[in-house]
């Protein structure tokens, strides 16, 4: 592709281009997908936010970092996913690095649009379409944040957002870091910061381990998996950090950041047990409460969704990686969170599937292939479900909370307000409770504080005994999936521009207003391309400015054979020149010969500019002057120089300098005669009685014998 393989519309023009296949994220689901189905000859547009692939698990510092060299090999996994971006590097997928998805549009039975903006926080502002024939969304997951008194202080920050810090930017939240939360990524932050340099007084976790005991065919499949929980609590015993199971943390101490935290033990439903409150300081806490598919993108398409083991909204998929929308395939954590290893396999299993499926072929090498990645896949999905059972947020964490404690931090709604909005003005669901709190209505769009509502309204309506309201609210259909900024939706209304082939140059056909085929006038300034209308005419001449190639009118003084006042240039067509140069009429200085005009500029192959009379050249003749030399004597090779006007096919009177040209209505002499004056050949005039053929007073015979009609005298036969 010349310039970009996506499409840019509105400011931006560049080539079009279709693909078989785009993959919406390039983690390890979807760099597995792009790699799978590029292998099996399809075309491949991998877009993602970031500008290296990995996603969040396998985040990459800047390069200059060299310091992450050493700490790089300590990440489970990092050789195994450097092998797949080897391959990544080495196949034909266009990797669309800093562009964020959107919007994703049907446009056909098997044709889809994908909207991205550009830039490293989609700032860009130049709006991108990418065409393709199938879509795959690997579009991961997000923290689930359960919010506390306390949790808006300076130095909260989320578990998964401490190790994207410390993987990007080798920064640490502070020096004596707290992790709480639920979920096994909660050990991996731990380990992760004590091993870069923080002191973790403590990682406390609300539920506990004993609840993969009640799944123990998905422990005994996935025997790695207590492998690596075993690598992480070596970790931690050798950095003496301890680990509090059935406790959260339930508020946050500090004046204008955190100074300690306070951890109560919990009960089964995740209630503060009353007098277990312990207090331990620290400068800076990280918290996650699990993971939450991302489906804003599928759900926006009519994607259907299930309800996970711990209470959160994944896309439902077949055996084949299929979402319930033809055309759409889904992998990794938004089909469900369940660790890297499951989404690359997720990813491999859905790019073969839309190989298969586009290019309408199967054998027995991919089947085989294929049952063999659907059966470790579905191992390691069964582990998946036995952890986030094990980990579900319980219905009696909104007891945390106190009544002015943020929910929604954007737009600064209290539990208070949700709870009232419930109690005393009658929502009986989130959505209301959002149209009458705000609540969800600030820049995350309730992606943070979501949950929280959601669980505080079921709570306040039941009287706080509702079971299993520790869910997701059911996610809702956007138009938008990311911010979006408003020249770019107003950058979609522009027209598209024409498609062209990229190996033919551009011909300039504008034209001044009045030429052939060229109706109105048009406004001074008006440059080569689309009429007032917005309308192209390919092969129909469009208006130019005066001065521009081709268009005659008012020259610049000096101006050499190059591209007009207005820029335009035409291949292959004469640009302006300036008066006198080669086929530009004028006053030429008296004596002068062939050669460059004034200006120097030469015409190869084209006589330039002579002195009146000379061969091409109109000027003023004496009376009488026949097919002669002009006064410079050159003679005229081939072709007879201008005559005095009269003369055989020679045109009547014109003004002095006016060339043999075509006249006002764009005829030329050589397809149609030019007006003549009285007298000329073949134009009858007046004559006096008795007048007789004879030649015309130059004494040239017009050619075929025929003359102008002499007077006679009368009588005469």
């Amino acid at each position: 592709m010349p310039d970009s393989p996506s499409e840019p519309r509105g400011p931006l023009d560049g080539p079009r281009r279709a693909y078989d296949l785009a993959v919406i994220g390039a983690g390890p689901a979807g760099t597995a997908g792009a790699v799978a189905a590029a292998r099996l000859g399809l075309s491949v547009a991998l877009l993602d936010a970031a500008d290296r692939p990995g996603g969040q698990y396998f985040r990459d510092p800047a390069p200059e970092l060299a310091a992450l060299r050493g700490r790089r090999a300590t990440l489970p996994g990092r050789s195994a996913f450097a092998a797949l971006c080897a391959r990544l590097a080495a196949s034909r997928v266009d990797h669309l690095a800093a562009h964020h998805v959107w919007s994703v549009t049907r446009e056909g039975a098997d044709a889809w649009s994908v909207h991205a903006v550009t830039g490293p926080d989609g700032d860009g502002g130049a709006p991108v379409r990418v065409r393709a024939r199938a879509v795959l969304l690997a579009t991961g997951s997000q923290e689930r944040q359960l919010p506390f008194p306390g949790w808006t202080l300076p130095g909260v920050v989320g578990a998964g957002g401490a190790q994207a810090m410390l993987k990007s930017g080798l920064v640490l939240p502070g020096k004596r870091v707290v992790v709480a939360g639920s979920g096994p990524l909660l050990l991996a932050v731990a380990s992760s910061l004590a091993a870069a340099g923080a002191r973790v007084p403590a990682v406390v976790e609300a539920s506990g381990y004993l609840g993969y005991a009640r799944h123990p065919r998905a422990l005994a499949v996935n025997p790695h998996k207590a492998l690596e929980a075993a690598v992480h609590g070596g970790a931690l015993l050798r950095h003496r950090v301890p680990v509090r199971t059935r406790s959260a943390v339930t508020r946050v101490h500090g004046a204008d950041r955190v100074e300690a935290v306070t951890v109560t033990r919990l009960d089964r439903d995740w209630r503060p047990v009353p007098g277990t409150g312990r207090r331990i300081a620290c400068d800076a806490l990280a918290v996650g409460h699990g993971l939450e598919p991302r489906v804003e993108l599928a759900t926006g398409l009519g994607c259907a969704t299930r309800r996970t083991p711990d209470g959160a909204h994944a896309l439902v998929v077949d055996g084949l990686q299929r979402t319930t929308v033809p055309g759409l395939w889904a992998a990794g954590e938004a089909a469900g969170v369940g660790g890297w290893q499951l989404a690359r396999l997720e990813g491999e299993v859905a790019g073969i599937a839309v190989a298969l499926r586009l290019s309408g072929r199967a054998g027995a090498v991919h089947g085989e292939h294929l049952r063999a990645l659907r059966r470790r896949r579905d191992r390691l999905r069964s582990f998946a479900d036995a952890m986030a059972a094990a980990h579900a947020p319980g219905e009696g964490w909104t007891d945390w909370l106190t009544d002015d404690t943020d929910v929604c931090r954007c737009e600064e709604v209290t539990a208070g307000r949700v709870r009232a909005a419930v109690t005393e003005l009658g929502a009986h669901d989130a959505r209301t409770v959002k149209l009458l709190t705000r609540a969800g209505m600030g820049w995350c769009q309730g992606r943070v504080c979501g949950t929280a509502v959601t669980c505080l309204a079921a709570a306040a309506r039941d009287g706080g005994t509702a079971r299993g309201t520790a869910s997701a609210p059911t996610p809702a259909r956007r138009p938008l999936a990311v911010p979006v900024p408003l020249g770019v939706l107003a950058a979609l209304d522009d027209p598209e521009p024409e498609p062209r082939d990229s190996a033919t140059p551009e011909v300039a056909v504008s034209r001044v207003p009045g030429a052939a085929g060229v109706p109105g006038a048009y406004p001074p300034g008006a440059v080569d391309g689309r009429d007032l209308s917005g309308a192209a005419s390919p092969g129909d001449p469009v208006p130019r400015v005066p001065g521009t190639a081709g268009a005659p009118g008012p020259y610049l003084p000096g101006a050499a054979d190059e591209p007009g006042p207005f820029g335009a240039t035409s291949p292959g067509d004469p640009v302006s020149r300036v008066p006198d140069a080669a086929g530009v009429p004028g006053s030429c200085p008296p004596g002068a010969v062939d050669g460059p005009d004034p200006s120097g500029a030469t015409s190869p192959g084209v006589p330039v500019s002579r002195v009146p009379g000379a061969a091409g050249v109109p000027g003023p003749y004496s009376p009488g002057a026949a097919d002669e030399p002009g006064p410079s004597g050159a003679t005229p090779s081939g072709d007879p120089v201008s005559r005095v006007p009269g003369a055989a096919g020679a045109p009547g009177p014109y003004p002095p300098g006016a060339a043999d040209e075509p006249d006002p209505s764009g005829a030329t002499p050589s397809e149609d005669p030019v007006p003549r004056a009285p007298g000329e050949a073949g134009v009858p005039e007046p004559q006096p009685p008795g007048a007789a053929d004879r030649p015309d007073p130059s004494g040239a015979a017009p050619p075929g014998g025929r003359r102008i009609p002499a007077p006679r005298a009368p009588g005469r036969d």
